[in-house]
């Protein structure tokens, strides 16, 4: 079992053409993308009794992703994407984000798991980022831990707090995925691949096997204990870049469970993976990413779509 914490919101698209509403969220799209590829995967999020609500609930399921925790009383997240004539969104929020009885279902929801993902608002917007970071610390001598920050600095303004915030998700994690944006407003006028392997030393022997920067165009780079790779990014005529980065998270952990690197038994063993198996993987998830931005909005491929795409590409 995989499980996936953060938030799951609908996104109202405006684009010159017109406005369209679809489900998403960083954690969510996650989840989504590793259902596609053949994994069992929970979502545990929050979301209202509404009809955004409901279209939330019915679009994890409709991918057959778990949902263990009921809609709750409040309002479901909403995010609002402009979408640029480049296919560029930028975001604005109207968000709520809290599990306030998460702990007391933490050993029963958790149990099975061998990953954890989360990341984005989730990790960041209190009171919610303090359960999360409780369910990260229990599932850590289990599971394989995977964080992306997904910074959105509209919502969390304050870039001390998010650092901080970033790197006790980062000190816990074994798998973290940043794009050079985020580490450019984290660390501003620092390199942002110096960044990513400060990140892969916090916490020492115990810190990061690997920290990932994904750079557009310009193709992913990876920092690992054996070394560094990169990969370039497939071309493809581009729709627009939602849920882009999302999918190349959910194909990276799809290769390192597809490899049987999840749970904490093997967590040596993927701190001892080779540059040859780190490249492997960025290639693999860049794929994922190329066939999500081929196609509008948050929409990630399923394991047949990607395999296609290796083969097309080979």
């Amino acid at each position: 079992m995989l499980t996936v914490i953060g938030e799951g919101l609908v996104d109202v698209v405006q684009r010159a053409s017109g406005i369209e509403a679809h489900v998403g969220g960083s954690p969510l799209n996650v989840a989504v993308g590793l259902a596609r590829l053949d994994h069992p995967v929970q979502f545990i999020g929050r979301y209202g009794r509404d009809a955004y609500g409901d279209s939330v609930a019915a679009h994890l399921r409709a991918s057959s992703v778990m949902l263990p925790l009921p809609p709750d009383e409040l309002p479901t997240s909403v995010a609002t994407a402009l979408i640029d004539d480049d296919g560029a969104a930028t975001y604005t929020f109207d968000l709520a984000w809290e599990l306030p009885h998460l702990a007391d279902r933490l050993g029963f929801m958790l149990q099975g798991t061998t990953l954890l993902h989360t990341g984005s608002i989730a990790t960041m917007l209190m009171p919610g980022a303090t359960e999360v970071l409780a369910a990260v610390e229990y599932a850590h001598p289990s599971a394989t831990i995977s964080f992306d920050p997904n910074c959105r600095p509209s919502i969390i303004a304050d870039v001390d707090f998010a650092r901080r915030q970033a790197e006790k998700f980062v000190t816990l994690a074994d798998v973290v995925k940043a794009s050079d944006e985020d580490l450019a407003w984290l660390y501003p006028g620092q390199d942002v691949l110096d960044s990513a392997r400060k990140w892969l030393a916090l916490g020492g022997e115990e810190g990061p096997a690997m920290v990932v920067v994904t750079r557009g165009a310009d193709g992913p780079r990876g920092v690992c204990r054996a070394g560094e790779a990169s990969v370039p990014a497939p071309k493809v005529d581009v729709a627009d870049t939602v849920g882009a980065g999302d999918s190349f998270m959910a194909a990276l952990l799809s290769g390192l469970v597809d490899r049987d690197l999840d749970g904490a038994q093997n967590r040596q063993e993927l701190r001892d993976l080779p540059v040859e198996g780190l490249t492997e993987l960025l290639a693999h998830a860049a794929r994922a990413a190329a066939v999500t931005v081929s196609r509008p909005g948050a929409n990630p491929p399923t394991r047949e779509e990607l395999h296609g795409a290796e083969a097309t590409e080979g």
